[in-house]
């Protein structure tokens, strides 16, 4: 646990009572602040109250004696409206934050040195999170994962010389982190994404810029330049006096990293310093993974680790749940599970990973649904649809093979029948629903387990 002691004798409003809700009561208490806690749900409350945090309607309190208020990053801040917690916080002059924010406190307090590593994007930053704490652990280092991937980060040992952080950063985090400064900063890509939370693409963007602008002196930035967003974003940091690291798949680099057929060059003033492969490591195929894979290096490399350590090390990535997780084979029939392609950016690197592809789709629709696929459906022998946007998602598909399956695990039956029965040398069912889950689950991981569960118990089944 990181003890908040930045709020010590200071009454701290929480709302928002999930993991990271609690984990923040529990590291400010640690650190002596009075905590008070609420929820809008009342199985939430109870669970607090039994785990020993005063709870209390902030409706009722008074806010004249509140430090801060800390929101969960689910929670509403600006869009579609605020929450009605952020409009009394912010009626009686009281900050918002979030977890995050506490924790670049309390290292600026405690340990301002500690590697801190923050990776935002709208794709590929869970991946790239994993893959920087697995080169990191496998070259001896103490590396703590979390943020927005799996661990709460003040669930994770405190700052300290020798210790690396590596927190995956989503836009509702940094939007409550107004002094994010790590020591390596991340943005891999700037796409359409959660916009019902921040108005526009701009304001989305200016949102993930601020984690590359809070990078503390003698950092590094590193910055997928294949959008006008990031692009524009790796410019201003420079003019700002800050040491960019670029990445491309799309275009060669004098200066950076690029993708050469199916290797990754370094580029450092013109000259190549460094030319590798990751086409053999099954958790990094695709093109998506190659700029991961480069993002990863440059992290590493700007933490002081060569080059060829960081490459052994990629070699045996096993990669992350429910993000082209090779569950298993039947025969020649390989099932891949990517529940956690939310939207049709993320979808698009499935796909392109690909041919003679038994598509698993649907869910809760995104805004622009699957159209910006269409240059995909070749690849497609036959699409599953599920959840909500089934009708809609046929629509697009039109004349290209489909059937409105309705529920994964009569998609999940239908892709293998017709998927063992085919000709073609390596066929994938593939789950990449380019949607999110919750018309029929609760999470992705929920939806990406459920056809783990499925795969791995048919007959014949040999797990990847």
């Amino acid at each position: 646990m990181v003890p908040v002691a930045t709020f010590k004798g200071a009454n701290v409003a929480v709302f928002g009572l999930g993991g990271s809700g609690l984990a923040t009561c529990a590291a400010l208490k640690a650190g002596g602040a009075r905590v008070i806690a609420f929820d809008d749900s009342s199985i939430s409350l109870e669970k607090a109250a039994a785990a020993g945090y005063e709870t209390a309607d902030l409706r009722g309190i008074d806010w004249s004696s509140v430090a801060a208020l800390v929101l969960a990053p689910g929670v509403p801040l600006t869009h579609p409206a605020p929450h009605w917690s952020v409009g009394l916080a912010q009626a009686n002059g009281v900050e918002v934050v979030g977890d995050i924010e506490l924790f670049c406190r309390e290292r600026r307090a405690t340990a301002p040195s500690a590697p801190f590593i923050a990776i935002t994007g709208t794709n590929g930053k869970s991946t790239t999170t994993a893959l920087i704490t697995h080169i990191l652990a496998r070259t001896a280092r103490d590396a703590q994962m979390g943020g927005n991937i799996g661990t709460a980060i003040l669930s994770l040992e405190p700052p300290a010389k020798g210790r690396f952080h590596v927190i995956e950063c989503s836009s509702f985090q940094i939007d409550l982190t107004p002094s994010i400064d790590p020591s390596v900063g991340l943005c891999l890509n700037v796409t359409p994404d959660h916009l019902d939370r921040h108005g526009t693409l701009d304001d989305y963007a200016a949102v993930k810029e601020r984690l590359i602008a809070g990078i503390q002196p003698g950092g590094t930035a590193v910055i997928g330049v294949d959008d006008r967003h990031s692009q524009a974003m790796a410019d201003r940091a420079e003019r700002a006096g800050r040491t960019v690291v670029r990445v491309s798949i799309r275009n060669p680099l004098s200066d950076g990293l690029h993708l050469d057929g199916a290797d990754i060059v370094r580029m450092k003033a013109g000259a190549m310093v460094h030319r590798f492969s990751v086409a053999r490591v099954g958790a990094l195929r695709g093109t998506h993974n190659a700029q991961n894979a480069m993002a990863a290096y440059a992290a590493c490399e700007a933490l002081g680790l060569a080059g060829d350590e960081i490459v052994r090390a990629m070699m045996s990535f096993p990669g992350l749940p429910h993000r082209m997780e090779q569950v298993g084979r039947i025969g020649k029939v390989l099932f891949v599970n990517d529940s956690k392609a939310t939207n049709a950016d993320s979808t698009e690197k499935a796909l392109a990973a690909f041919s003679d592809i038994y598509w698993i789709a649907g869910g809760k629709p995104k805004e622009g649904g699957i159209a910006p696929l269409a240059r995909f459906f070749p690849r497609i022998r036959k699409s599953y649809l599920i959840g909500s946007s089934a009708e809609e998602f046929a629509v697009t598909l039109g004349g290209n093979p489909h059937v409105i399956a309705g529920t994964l695990d009569k998609a999940v039956a239908m892709a293998a029948a017709d998927a063992a029965a085919d000709g073609a040398a390596d066929p994938v069912v593939l789950l990449s629903p380019a949607c999110a889950s919750y018309d029929q689950f609760p999470n992705f991981e929920v939806r990406g387990k459920a056809f783990r569960d499925l795969v791995l118990a048919m007959p014949g089944i040999e797990k990847a």
